[in-house]
């Protein structure tokens, strides 16, 4: 599982039909303490996540046995939106 945050969204017309009505969201991934790390994320969303949520994501094959996904071509799925982090300051 990773943190990352919405960032933009994808629109595709022309897609494999298993992915038809599924929100394609761009994700920027994140540390825990909220700084960017480099790259992004085409992420299939489950959870109705909104612009600049953080949320987590799963890949792989956890990607495809999340809610709705089995079955269907996808890499990287979005499962929750982050309400809080708590971090240990002495670390």
């Amino acid at each position: 599982m990773t943190l990352g945050r919405v960032v933009g969204t994808i629109v595709a017309t022309r897609k494999d039909p298993r992915l038809e009505g599924a929100k394609l969201l761009i994700v920027k991934p994140v540390t825990p303490d909220g700084h960017d790390e480099a790259g992004y994320l085409v992420a299939v969303d489950t959870v109705s996540a909104g612009f600049r949520e953080i949320v987590i994501t799963v890949a792989g094959s956890s990607a495809r046995m999340a809610e709705g996904c089995k079955d269907k071509p996808v890499d990287c799925v979005i499962v929750g939106i982050v309400d809080g982090i708590d971090l240990d300051e002495r670390r």
